[in-house]
């Protein structure tokens, strides 16, 4: 029960920071900005205090580790790998407009209405 609460006052602080930036239409941009930035971080820090908040904060952890160990292709093979793809859809966007074509010509020939 305590972390639903903390969860809850998690959220007000996020619609506070919100209508802080409202209240201070008159304000400067960067105060404005500020305001969002204050209530998300005093949210964050409230619900890292809450049991699905450390499992929450701890897959972002886990979750960071896990893409450093990512291999990523080359530039070489991103372009490689992208101009196949390209190929492959523009062969098949032909492939298809001939068998659309051919359909046709036989369903008007069936039909009477060839030329």
């Amino acid at each position: 029960m305590v972390d639903k609460i903390k969860l809850v006052i998690a959220l007000l602080l996020v619609a506070a920071g919100i209508a802080g930036y409202y209240y201070l239409q008159d304000s400067p941009s960067v105060l404005r900005v500020v305001s969002v930035l204050v209530g998300l971080l005093l949210a964050a820090g409230v619900a890292w205090t809450s049991e699905p908040g450390r499992r929450f904060f701890a897959f972002g952890r886990d979750s960071v580790a896990e893409a450093k160990r990512v291999v990523w292709p080359t530039r070489k093979e991103t372009i490689q790998t992208t101009a196949v793809v390209i190929a492959f859809a523009i062969t098949m966007a032909l492939f298809l407009w001939a068998v659309d074509a051919s359909l046709m010509v036989v369903v008007n020939k069936i039909m009477g209405r060839g030329e």
